[in-house]
């Protein structure tokens, strides 16, 4: 995880607010006049007293009652509209940023999030986000409004003499700045801390309910449990901390209110007994600044809390700012497939070399068969042609065309690729399958499920074609699921088919099924198939070991 400081991180996530600048230039003009009216209301109370007392004031007695009731009704409709638009500026942000977010988890994948922790990429995507409302509805109108109030309130208390007006900038500089920025110090990494263990928690939770078979078989409830109640110990022991040092933070500020009020109350009865400045001068310059710390308040309290939001927008800038493995290709000519094949290439994961000078021609129209021990690069072969990791040296060709030099979309519409796992969503086998067609027609979805020898298990079903699968397709066997994956492949009708370990948990019935369709398939179809059966490798053409294509057997 990158670390960034609390003010880099501030300014990257001002940055986004720019498609919305004038609902906050908007939110921050009503909060303004919405706090003047409030310190004023008090004011104009001072201003009641001294009229009481006979002193010369400004206005009638009527125009002082009338002015605090248009301020208190101004105050709460300007409150409420304030708050109104930082919200819809909140949520609207948040949807632009989860929109981002997506777009950019879309470029990382499959690469970058390989091996990622998904219950801490679940916290980003969702608690993470989330806590920037805070940030984005109470705090950025927040921090220029305290800064134009303080100006503001400064020149007014200022005018009955300097020493009160400096007196009260100090007074608003110390409460609205350095208190937030010792407690945020204070803080150290506590937020950070807080949302990491937060998003170890949610994965180890994820993990245990998709384990929860293997839990229950082999005993390990209680000891899954109690790991469970540690990681869940240690985050209450981090919360804890972090409303220590907000409580602290609020007795702090609140002292510090009080003393300067206690404060401006002598220097205001000195000035008087000096003569420097009436009574009258005295009493509302006292009143206005006990009245007026309203704006730099919330600027104290969210010396705490900012730590959180700051750890949570830290994190989702590390998903914004990731540079993807490979960056998707546009603007080329469009290509149709004549072939395949790979040329001198080179691969590794890290300092890991997997693939080394690996030479190999796949023509069109042939089904080529790659076998090898696990581990060797069968699967790094076809992840090279799906260009989901860039080579470092040599090339991966389709139609005699550098993939490099081919439109990511052009490539991906070429290509039909079958994982080892099959992924399904919690939905209906038929939107299970038109992931690989939106468009398919249901004759379409039937042959190509006859193909994969899944339509009639799918016919058994109550539903057929509209029953759910459950989450991860956790309702079905891996070999139901596996076929599935090749109706899917099927489905694409994509003139260049890639299949890795397509009949591995399927029957010897089923497995002569599905290879007497991709026989038939390949007629008009290129096929790269890896298999550890060699059953499955009778319908290839030409058959391959990747130990003897690369210089390197290690690794897939």
């Amino acid at each position: 995880m990158k670390r960034r400081s609390g003010f880099g991180v501030m300014c990257k996530l001002v940055g986004l607010v720019k498609p919305l600048t004038g609902y906050m230039i908007l939110a921050i003009l009503m909060g303004l006049i919405g706090h003047l009216c409030a310190a004023f209301i008090t004011i104009f109370g001072g201003f009641g007293v001294l009229y009481l007392l006979e002193y010369e004031v400004p206005f009638s007695l009527t125009i002082l009652f009338i002015s605090v009731l248009i301020f208190a009704l101004v105050r709460g409709f300007l409150r409420y509209a304030e708050q109104s638009c930082n919200h819809f500026i909140a949520f609207k942000l948040l949807a632009l940023i989860r929109d981002k977010v997506f777009g950019a988890l879309r470029k990382l994948c499959p690469a970058k999030l390989e091996g990622r922790d998904r219950g801490n990429l679940i916290a980003v995507i969702t608690s993470d986000i989330e806590l920037l409302e805070v940030f984005y509805a109470h705090t950025i109108s927040p921090v220029v409004i305290a800064l134009l109030y303080t100006l503001i309130m400064c020149g007014f208390i200022g005018s009955y003499h300097p020493g009160l007006g400096c007196l009260a900038l100090a007074a608003y500089l110390i409460v609205g700045v350095l208190i937030p920025v010792v407690t945020s110090r204070l803080s150290g990494d506590t937020g950070l801390r807080f949302r990491t263990q937060s998003g170890e928690l949610s994965s180890f939770v994820l993990d245990s309910l998709r384990g929860l078979s293997e839990i229950l078989q082999y005993g390990q409830g209680e000891k899954r449990l109690e790991q469970m109640n540690g990681l869940t110990d240690e985050l209450a022991v981090t919360e804890e901390q972090m409303k220590r040092i907000t409580g602290r933070n609020m007795a702090v500020t609140n002292t510090t209110i009080l003393l300067f009020d206690l404060l401006m109350l002598f220097m205001a009865a000195v000035l008087i007994q000096w003569g420097a400045i009436g009574f009258d001068g005295g009493l509302v310059a006292t009143m206005a600044l006990m009245s007026s710390f309203g704006p730099v308040v919330a600027l104290a309290n969210l010396g705490s809390t900012l730590q959180n939001t700051f750890a949570a927008g830290n994190r989702v800038l590390d998903i914004l700012e990731e540079t993807p493995a490979v960056r998707e290709i546009e603007g080329q000519l469009e290509i149709s497939f004549t072939g395949a094949g790979v040329k001198e290439v080179t691969f590794a994961y890290g300092q890991e070399t997997i693939l080394e000078d690996v030479t190999v021609d796949i023509p069109a129209g042939a089904v080529v068969g790659i076998v090898g021990k696990s581990g060797s690069g069968k699967s790094t072969l076809l992840k090279l042609f799906m260009r989901f990791w860039q080579v470092q040296k040599g090339q991966v060709l389709i139609s005699d065309t550098d993939i490099e030099k081919v439109n990511t979309t052009n490539l991906r519409e070429m290509e039909s690729y079958m994982t080892q796992e099959t992924h399904l969503f919690h939905d209906s086998i038929k939107n299970n399958l038109r992931i690989a067609k939106q468009d398919a027609t249901e004759e379409e979805l039937v042959a190509a499920c006859k193909k994969a020898s899944i339509h009639d298990f799918i016919m058994g079903l109550p539903k057929g074609y509209e029953t759910l699968v459950g989450e991860l397709g956790d309702t079905l066997s891996g070999g139901e699921r596996q076929r599935l994956g090749l109706a899917r492949a099927f489905l694409h009708d994509a003139p260049f088919v890639l299949l890795d370990e397509p009949t591995s948990n399927l029957d010897s019935l089923n497995e002569a099924v599905i290879l007497k369709s991709l026989k038939e398939e390949s007629s008009d179809k290129t096929v790269l198939l890896v298999s550890h059966r060699q059953s499955t490798m009778r319908i290839a053409d030409h058959v391959y070991a990747v130990e003897e294509l690369s210089k390197t057997g290690r690794v897939s």
